[in-house]
């Protein structure tokens, strides 16, 4: 029997992916956004429920080994004061409830960076608030700040995660596979171009054929279950000339400096002020993983977005792929801000399966040592 897995703001579904494709069994999940959930569905399965995780009794959620899921990061702003009274406190106080009431033998949650330095209102680590928090439920947690780039992403990605287990249960967090040289026994890091080389132009109906056979062992991971020849979602947003202007004086690895002085744009002339703004107005590079795919990469002021080699921003097949979802994964949305945010939301599937592969061995050891007693 497969291990058991119930999923808190799962939205796409990206960590739960990964977890699937080790072997564990997704039972129960829920998100509240109807873009994500139509999408969830329409990949991973129908046990996904559009709901307010608040409005959820606990009695209706099923009992599961493993439980996993993030709440999104402004709920975090009074977390130290313990008020599950207030709005933008709650979600991770849900989160506690639901843990508090399955009793998992493993949790994994995950978040934004900035968890990690965040502080109450009374100058406390929010992180140090919530280890605690499980502590009091009786979790053991470890954390780390993983680089999806290291595990083989093609993407500069960082997110924290907490993995809390039961007493008797043991977890390690898995070990990287990659790095920027490919020295020290791993892999070199995948870069953009080995990610979307084997992309057509994308075109207004976003269905295009691949442009080239598979080239490398990332795009034959991407290609694998998608049983045609075509990729659909390769379209990109509209610019405005003057975006347009502004992309074509960008070179590759370049930004908003690299726009001359008599290009009018207040933005960038602003930019240049103030300056800090690394991968404003960046265009990728061809030869590394790309900066974080956040829910504005249709936009070339947030982000780097512009194409390593073509006058445009990437589509949002472009920015799957560097996420790393695979090529039948189906965004189920009637806008381009919901396939965005659905895209930029979430938890790169491939760094989720190494977290689940360490996951699934200390499933696999606590089932081990009560066979033996």
């Amino acid at each position: 029997m497969k291990p058991s897995v119930v999923s808190l703001f799962s939205g796409g579904g990206g960590l739960d992916l990964g977890f699937q494709n080790i072997g564990f069994d997704i039972v129960w999940a829920i998100d509240n956004d109807k873009d994500a959930v139509y999408s969830y569905q329409e990949n991973l399965g129908e046990h996904i429920l559009l709901e307010d995780i608040s409005n959820v009794k606990e009695e209706s959620i099923p009992k599961a080994d493993i439980v996993i899921g993030g709440p999104p990061c402004q709920s975090f702003s009074l977390v130290g004061k313990r008020r599950t009274d207030d709005e933008r406190g709650q979600l991770v106080w849900q989160y506690l409830r639901i843990i508090n009431k399955i009793k998992p033998k493993l949790f994994v949650f995950e978040n934004v960076i900035g968890l990690k330095s965040a502080k109450t209102s009374e100058g406390a680590l929010v992180i140090n608030d919530l280890i605690l928090a499980f502590n009091e439920l009786g979790y053991n947690v470890k954390w780390k700040v993983l680089n999806a780039a290291d595990y083989g992403v093609p993407q500069r990605r960082k997110r924290i995660f907490l993995v809390g287990t039961r007493e008797g249960v043991l977890f390690n967090f898995p070990k990287s596979t990659h790095n920027e040289y490919g020295n020290d026994g791993k892999k070199k890091w995948v870069s953009v171009e080995e990610a979307l080389g084997d992309l057509s132009c994308p075109n207004e109906s976003g269905v295009t054929e691949y442009s080239t056979s598979i080239q490398n062992d990332f795009q034959a991971k991407m290609r694998k279950n998608n049983s045609s020849n075509y990729v659909a979602d390769h379209i990109t947003p509209n610019l405005s000339e003057l975006d347009k202007e502004i992309i074509s004086h960008i070179p590759v690895g370049g930004n908003y400096m690299n726009v001359p002085d008599s290009v009018p744009s207040k933005r960038i002339k602003k930019f240049k002020e103030t300056g800090g703004r690394t991968t404003c107005y960046g265009r990728l590079s061809p030869d590394m993983p790309s900066y974080t795919i956040n829910t504005h990469f249709n936009r070339p002021n947030v982000g780097c977005n512009i194409h390593y080699k073509e006058k445009r921003l990437i589509s949002i097949r472009e920015a799957l792929r560097l996420q790393s979802f695979p090529d039948d994964y189906k965004i189920k949305s009637s806008t381009k801000r919901g396939k965005h945010t659905v895209v930029g939301n979430a938890v790169p599937p491939i760094l989720s399966e190494a977290l689940a592969e360490k996951v699934m061995e200390s499933i696999n050891s606590i089932l081990e040592h009560q066979t033996t007693i």
